[in-house]
């Protein structure tokens, strides 16, 4: 049973079950995770220094991120697989053009090289085909456009206080459908993002110390010379 609340400020249905079966990613508030006041700052500073307007938000979910980078003035565009998510985002922020996307598919000709940015938040770690995601992204850039990824961090401290904690069903999500599913840390992300034509890769850390990161954040700029 699909339970909607949109005044309510609690993380998504998906986010607080320990067990869930769904058909898509569900989505029942149109708040914004705690994890966005951690995030935006370094998400605003990127585009702002590569002087980007025109954004598409993939995976932008309920739109509570998408809508908090309108406020700042960015152009935005979002599109997500979940349609509870969208509905929220349209009835929320009616501004701003949500479309119902597979993510997981080919990106549709109408969003394709228009974009000054894409962004993608906490959306990578949920896909069984993550390169899609990459291919989506750069489908979606015009040359020299940037790319901001952020995705939960995994290295060998954090993997072990998880384990000494025993976490991993919270943290891995094993009775969630569509929960987390893939599991990165600095050096694979790296390599996934290499075998792209993305240039000026960097990579940040966001909530907690470094060594126990909540997640990362990966920018790059996309460069088609290098195709």
């Amino acid at each position: 049973m699909l339970i909607r609340n949109r005044a309510s400020e609690s993380p998504s249905l998906t986010d607080r079950s320990e067990q869930l079966s769904a058909e898509e990613f569900v989505w029942d508030d149109s708040g914004s995770a705690n994890f966005h006041q951690r995030v935006l700052p370094l998400l605003e500073k990127a585009l702002r220094e590569r002087g980007c307007l025109k954004v598409l938000d993939i995976g932008c979910g309920n739109g509570a991120l998408t809508g908090e980078l309108m406020q700042r003035g960015f152009q935005m565009v979002g599109i997500d697989g979940s349609l509870s998510g969208i509905e929220i985002a349209r009835s929320r922020w009616p501004s701003i053009t949500f479309e119902k996307v597979d993510i997981c598919q080919p990106l549709p000709e109408i969003f394709r090289n228009q974009f000054d940015a894409v962004v993608s938040v906490e959306v990578i770690e949920h896909l069984l085909l993550p390169r899609q995601l990459i291919n989506n992204a750069i489908l979606a850039m015009r040359p020299g456009a940037t790319l901001v990824l952020t995705t939960p961090y995994h290295g060998y401290l954090k993997n072990l206080a998880i384990a000494a904690l025993n976490g991993f069903d919270a943290h891995w999500h094993p009775l969630r459908d569509f929960g987390h599913i893939k599991f990165f840390s600095k050096r694979t992300l790296g390599i996934l993002m290499k075998e792209y034509p993305l240039t000026e890769v960097r990579f940040a850390t966001v909530g907690r110390i470094p060594p126990l990161a909540h997640s990362m954040v990966v920018t790059a700029r996309y460069d088609r010379t290098g195709i």
